[in-house]
């Protein structure tokens, strides 16, 4: 019992705040002896409710031993700026990327060719692509096998030559 009243107590009375967030949360270290060595204890104390998402990160850092000074009010102003900062950016790119994609799917729409049959016309849409053509009795195929003059099954994907003959950064991977 002596031994449990004594750890308290010293638990209270050698604890040291060393810093609080925006939240109010108040971070604490104490240095204590265990097997001879002495180890850094670090803990929070919530204000308010128990909630772990409430801890910026790198106070999450600070208590797991991944920082050894604990953030400065400084830092962390500076680091909210930053996350503001890509927090507009962040929406501003959404904003421009769905404005792309509607004056795209508007282009879109303006060039699409019906069929007889009331859906899209699949013989305009592969002519769009060299090299391709379309049979309706067997589908889709290449009509050729020869690209620059070599044929596509004796192309390799791996580099070839060695010794004297190798050069370094000549290498191009088929196209």
């Amino acid at each position: 019992m002596s031994k449990m009243l004594s750890k308290l107590r010293g638990f209270f009375s050698s604890r040291t705040l060393v810093g609080v967030d925006k939240v109010g949360n108040r971070y604490f270290t104490r240095k204590e002896e265990i097997d001879g060595a002495t180890k850094e204890k670090r803990w929070v104390i919530f204000k308010g409710e128990e909630d772990p998402t409430s801890i910026p990160v790198e106070w999450i850092c600070w208590l797991n031993g991944q920082r050894k000074k604990a953030p400065t009010p400084e830092e962390m102003i500076e680091l909210e700026a930053r996350r503001e900062r890509v927090r507009q950016n962040v929406a501003f790119l959404k904003k421009k990327e769905e404005d792309e994609r509607k004056s795209l799917v508007g282009g879109i729409r303006q060039c699409k060719t019906i069929s007889k049959g009331g859906s899209l016309d699949l013989k305009s849409f592969i002519q769009q692509f060299p090299g391709a053509s379309f049979d309706h009795n067997r589908g889709f195929e290449e009509v050729s096998d020869e690209i620059d003059g070599t044929k596509n099954k004796d192309r390799s994907s791996e580099p070839t030559g060695s010794g004297e003959s190798f050069k370094p950064g000549t290498w191009q991977p088929p196209t």
